[in-house]
C-alpha cells in the first residue's frame, strides 16, 4: 500500500469506516443545497483505490477508474451507490448538459493543493515526487495553502459576485456560481488560470482551464485523509483549523486528539 506523509492525526480511511461515513453521516439534504435543490443532469463519479489501494476486492481491476454515475433518480439513489463501490473519493461533473447530453456550459472552479506550494522542509512538487510523494503534504503547506486560499477569494472578489469556499480535506476549492462563468470558453478559462497562477497562486491550471471536469463532493468523505468536505463562508476561511476542525471529523475518528 502507498503510504504518504500527512499531517499528524490524518489517515486513510478503511472500507468499513467508509461504509459507516455513508450510511450514517452523509448528509444528502446539504448535497441537495449545494446543488440548490436543482440536481437537473448532474453526474458523479467514484475513484475506490487509486491512491490508498484500499478498495472491495470484487472492483480490483477499476479500483484505480474513474466511475461515471449517471443513472440515478435523486440522491438517495447515489448513496447506494456510493455505499455499493465504497470509494475513496466521490466527484460531481462540473459541466451543464442539455436534455442531449450535450454539453452547455461547465461551473468555473480553483483547486489548491497543498503539495503544490514550496515547502522549506519538503521542497517543491517536483522533489516530492521524485521520492514517490506526489500527493503528500504537511501542516505548514497546509497553512500556506490555506493564506492563498484566503487571497485567491480577494482577488476572484473583484470580478465575481457570487463565491463559495470548500475544504476539500487537503487543500481548498474555490467555485465560481455567477451565472456568465458557465458560459465562459476554453481560451477565456485557461487566460485566467495563467492570471491567477501570474498573481503567484499555485492553482490547477487543468482544473479552472476546464480540461478535468470532476471536483470533490462537498460532504463527502476523502478517503485519503479521513476528513470530511466541508464549505466555508469567506469569513472562516481565514482562521480555519482544517486539522482539528470538528465539523470535517468524521465519527470513527471519535475523540481522537492530535
Amino acid at each position: 500500500m502507498a503510504q504518504y506523509y500527512l499531517p499528524k492525526g490524518m489517515r486513510y480511511s478503511t472500507l468499513e469506516e467508509r461504509k459507516q461515513f455513508y450510511l450514517d453521516e452523509f448528509d444528502l439534504k446539504k448535497v441537495g443545497d449545494w446543488f440548490r435543490n436543482n440536481l437537473g443532469r448532474t453526474k458523479f463519479a467514484v475513484i475506490m483505490g487509486r491512491h490508498t489501494k484500499i478498495f472491495l476486492e470484487q472492483y480490483r481491476e477499476d479500483a484505480a477508474t474513474t466511475i461515471i454515475l449517471d443513472e440515478y433518480k435523486n440522491l438517495a439513489d447515489i448513496r447506494i451507490q456510493i455505499l455499493d463501490f465504497l470509494p475513496e473519493a466521490v466527484y460531481y461533473d462540473r459541466n451543464i448538459y442539455d436534455q442531449n447530453d450535450h454539453v452547455v456550459g461547465q461551473e468555473l472552479a480553483f483547486d489548491l493543493d497543498p503539495e503544490n506550494v514550496t515547502c522549506p522542509v519538503h521542497g517543491t512538487l517536483a522533489d516530492k515526487m521524485k521520492r514517490g510523494q506526489g500527493l503528500s503534504f504537511c501542516e505548514l503547506e497546509l497553512e500556506i495553502v490555506q493564506k492563498e486560499a484566503v487571497g485567491l477569494f480577494d482577488f476572484l472578489s473583484g470580478r465575481f459576485s457570487d463565491l463559495r469556499a470548500v475544504y476539500s480535506g487537503r487543500g481548498f476549492h474555490l467555485h465560481v456560481m455567477d451565472r456568465g462563468a458557465y458560459c465562459l470558453s476554453t481560451e477565456e478559462r485557461l487566460a485566467l488560470a495563467r492570471e491567477v497562477k501570474a498573481e503567484g497562486f499555485h492553482i490547477d491550471e487543468w482544473v479552472t482551464s476546464g480540461e478535468y471536469r470532476l471536483i470533490r463532493l462537498p460532504y463527502s468523505l476523502n478517503g485519503l485523509v479521513s476528513r470530511i468536505v466541508f464549505p466555508l463562508k469567506k469569513e472562516e476561511l481565514e482562521s480555519f483549523d482544517a486539522v482539528h476542525d470538528r465539523r470535517c471529523l468524521p465519527r470513527f475518528l471519535g475523540e481522537a486528539t492530535f
